[in-house]
């Protein structure tokens, strides 16, 4: 089952200084947030934010290519998440036929803000991210795993949605 979501915002997780984007259902309800590299989370930022620049980013680009080939993003899916990491797809319609590519769920969430394209969480990644083992990555207890995942999920604010500082 897949359930569509936004882009929430954008935070930093407190200990690694990693960015994490963040998405919800629309009844919020549900929300898993995602850890994303220092140029996605750039790329999405300005996306969110409408910065519009000189130049086209990578994501701008992969739009411009899309559009010039008359194609469309139909959704992207983030569909898995192994080993604590999260798996997309994302569904391009052209000339009638349907491809479905592989992706970084942060890469696909950057194409999908800028086609405004759905995008789509399966159950069970939703399922999954509530248990991500974060004791292999920052030698914690399984106890502190859980304590810091209550942690970021409860201390999120609507300010923590607002612009993100790079």
């Amino acid at each position: 089952m897949l359930l569509e979501m936004t882009v929430k915002g954008l935070t930093i997780d407190p200990l690694t200084s990693t960015p994490i984007v963040i998405l919800k259902d629309a009844e919020g309800k549900n929300a898993v947030p995602i850890w994303i590299g220092l140029m996605e989370a750039s790329a999405i930022a300005t996306e969110l934010e409408k910065i519009q620049l000189s130049r086209p980013m990578t994501h701008d680009l992969m739009r411009n290519i899309l559009e010039s080939l008359d194609a469309k993003v139909m959704k992207i899916v983030i569909n898995d998440l192994k080993d604590n990491t999260f798996y997309a797809l994302i569904h391009i319609l052209i000339a009638s036929q349907e491809l479905v590519i592989d992706s970084r769920p942060s890469d696909a969430i950057a194409l999908a803000l800028r086609t405004g394209s759905p995008i789509m969480v399966d159950k069970k990644v939703i399922d999954k991210s509530r248990k991500v083992d974060l004791t292999k990555e920052e030698g914690l207890s399984e106890e502190e795993s859980k304590k810091r995942w209550a942690e970021i999920l409860e201390k999120l604010s609507p300010d923590d949605f607002g612009k993100y500082k790079m």
